[in-house]
């Protein structure tokens, strides 16, 4: 796949995850910051059955003979969605979402760095921590 295409289709999942900041905020002041958020995963986790009925059919068993650390990025998605579900009305749809990005940029620049979680390794360089320098500043700008 061109790195172009690539590069569209993370900027669209980007604006795909403002979108559910956008609903799940009033969603959690109307039934609650755990309904909101479990609503979420069981429309997801419906969406991901019937594709995997219907495209793929991976081997569930495969899944289970990885290691268990794996598998733990299972505990970051709910933590993730409950974070917006009740900040969003706090703070605005904006400002969550650049602490979320100054978040992943500095964690994913020390997993690059040290080629961590499986990762190879990229050395963070000036340019990276002045785009994390950048996104601290806009975070302080929109707050």
């Amino acid at each position: 796949m061109p790195q172009l295409t690539i590069l569209i289709l993370v900027l669209c999942a980007g604006m795909g995850l403002s979108v559910e900041a956008g609903l799940l905020g009033p969603l959690g002041e109307q039934v609650g910051h755990l309904s909101a958020t479990l609503s979420i995963f069981l429309v997801g986790a419906l969406l991901l059955s019937l594709a995997m009925v219907f495209v793929a059919r991976p081997s569930i068993s495969i899944l289970f003979n990885q290691p268990r650390w794996l598998l733990t990025g299972g505990l970051l998605g709910p933590v993730y969605v409950m974070v917006l579900t009740v900040t969003t009305p706090l703070v605005g749809v904006g400002m969550t979402m650049v602490g979320i990005l100054c978040g992943q940029v500095a964690a994913s620049l020390v997993i690059d760095h040290f080629g961590w979680l499986g990762s190879e390794r990229r050395a963070v360089d000036s340019y990276r921590v002045g785009a994390l320098v950048l996104i601290l500043a806009a975070l302080w700008l929109i707050y």
